[in-house]
């Protein structure tokens, strides 16, 4: 049964802070390390994709996209059948390393974007943004 990771790393509003993340290391394989078992990486929509009211039928232009990051084919495809079934568009984002483009501060992150759109957002973003937005949320925390 595949592990799927839809958390996000966000320090000054709920965790406390890991300096490996600080660091700016995968979160995905941060959480594989800690919880011992090989993990998928979706989007991070997940309170959409367990609300049915979201999921669309297959060709809906409404129909939003889910991106899934794995390193094990057979698992990804698991995962990404799962979404499909629930109603959402899943695109295969790569291997588990390249996650990051999921992460807070990517074109990507927490959007309703359809399926063309999120491919183009994957390859636009920029480990620069995430260690901005990281760096905004350690000045956050430490000011508090």
């Amino acid at each position: 049964m595949p592990v799927v990771d839809t958390g996000n790393y966000v320090p000054s509003l709920r965790d406390p802070h890991i300096d490996e993340l600080d660091r700016g290391a995968i979160e995905s394989r941060w959480v594989e390390t800690h919880v011992g078992h090989p993990v998928r990486r979706h989007s991070t929509r997940s309170s959409r994709i367990t609300c049915s009211p979201w999921g669309r039928p297959a060709g809906n232009p409404n129909r939003i996209a889910v991106p899934v990051g794995c390193d094990d084919p057979t698992a990804k495809t698991t995962v990404l059948d799962l979404i499909e079934d629930l109603g959402f568009d899943a695109i295969d984002a790569g291997r588990l390393d390249d996650s990051w483009r999921q992460q807070p501060g990517t074109p990507v992150y927490t959007t309703d974007l359809d399926a063309d759109t999120a491919r183009t957002a994957l390859t636009q973003a920029k480990a620069e943004h995430t260690e901005q937005w990281r760096a905004r949320m350690v000045a956050r925390a430490s000011s508090s």
